[in-house]
C-alpha cells in the first residue's frame, strides 16, 4: 500500500509550478511534451502542451518518475501521464517486475494522475499480450498508452490491433524508423489501421522544424516531444573528475518553455490552415 504523502496540499501549491495555463484551445492538432523535471513540467505547461508525459531518467528512454514528482505534476493544470518501466533496457519482464510495474500504476492513481504509459514484448520482439493485459487491467479507470516498445513488433497492424483489443488510448510511435520524420509512411499506414479507434501519437525526434511534415505526411493529430536543450550551469564538476567516479554525468538537459512554444506555434498554425482551406488539408 502507498504509504500517505507527508506533502500537504499547501505544500504542493508553493512547489513554484504556478504555470501560467495556457487559454482555452480548440485545436485538433495535440502535443504531449515528456519531461523529467519539476522545471520540465512548467516549461511543458507555460509554453502551451496539452498533456504530459512524466518519467525519471529520460536520458536512459525514460524510467518510472518518483512518487513525489508524480504528486508535483498532478497539481500542473494539465493532463499527465507517468512512465511504468521498471528499469532501463529491454521490455521483457520477470514477475517480480510486472509486480512492481503494478505497484508503480498505484502510484500513479493515488498521486491523482490521468493516466500511465507502459510496453512489454516477447524477447522475439511480437508485443507480449498477457503481459499487457495484466497492465491495462491493473490501471482499470486510468487512461493507457503503450510507449514506442511497439516499434519493435514485427507485424505492426497485428499490434495496433492487440492495443485496440486490449484498451490502450494511445499508440506512440516513430513509424517503424529511428526519427518520426523518417517513418511518415508507416505512421500513415498506422493511422489508415487505426481507424480512429486509438490514437497515433508520432514521437522520436519530433521539432518545429519537421512538425508540419509529419502531421502533413502522416495524418496524426498528436505530437509527442521533449522540447530540451542542454542546460548551462557553472556548478558542473570538471569533466575528468567525472568520468574518474564512473556513472555520472556532467552535462545534462531540460524542457524548455520557448521551444514547447515554437513548436505549439507550427500546430497552431497547421490548425488555422486546415479550418481556412479544410478541402485542400486533412488532418484526420
Amino acid at each position: 500500500m502507498m504509504p500517505e504523502s507527508s506533502l500537504s496540499q499547501t505544500s504542493l501549491s508553493q512547489t513554484s509550478l504556478s504555470p501560467t495555463l495556457p487559454a482555452s484551445r480548440t485545436a485538433s492538432l495535440r502535443l504531449e511534451v515528456v519531461t523529467d523535471t519539476v522545471a520540465g513540467i512548467s516549461a511543458a505547461v507555460a509554453g502551451g502542451a496539452d498533456r504530459i508525459e512524466l518519467v525519471s531518467a529520460l536520458g536512459t528512454g525514460g524510467v518510472t518518475p518518483s512518487f513525489g514528482l508524480m504528486q508535483v505534476a498532478a497539481s500542473c493544470g494539465i493532463a499527465v501521464r507517468a512512465m511504468i518501466r521498471p528499469r532501463a533496457g529491454d521490455f521483457t519482464y520477470s514477475s517480480a517486475e510486472i509486480d512492481l510495474m503494478r505497484r508503480d500504476i498505484d502510484a500513479a492513481r493515488a498521486a491523482g494522475l490521468a493516466g500511465v504509459v507502459v510496453g512489454a514484448n516477447h524477447a522475439s520482439g511480437p508485443l507480449d499480450a498477457s503481459v499487457l493485459q495484466i497492465l491495462v487491467r491493473h490501471a482499470n479507470s486510468l487512461e493507457v498508452a503503450i510507449h514506442r516498445s511497439f516499434d519493435l513488433a514485427p507485424d505492426p497492424d497485428e499490434a495496433i490491433e492487440t492495443c485496440v483489443s486490449l484498451g490502450f488510448a494511445t499508440v506512440l510511435t516513430s513509424g517503424g524508423s529511428r526519427y518520426a520524420v523518417d517513418g511518415i509512411d508507416g505512421l500513415a499506414q498506422y493511422v489508415a489501421w487505426a481507424r480512429g479507434r486509438i490514437d497515433i501519437m508520432a514521437g522520436s525526434g519530433v521539432g518545429a522544424d519537421n512538425a508540419e511534415a509529419i502531421v502533413a505526411g502522416a495524418g496524426v493529430t498528436w505530437v509527442h516531444a521533449s522540447c530540451s536543450a542542454p542546460v548551462a550551469t557553472d556548478a558542473q564538476p570538471p569533466a575528468d573528475r567525472v568520468a574518474a567516479l564512473g556513472g555520472l554525468t556532467n552535462a545534462r538537459t531540460d524542457t524548455r518553455e520557448n521551444i514547447v512554444r515554437g513548436l505549439r506555434r507550427v500546430l497552431d498554425t497547421l490548425d488555422t490552415r486546415a479550418v481556412a482551406a479544410p478541402s485542400r488539408m486533412s488532418l484526420t
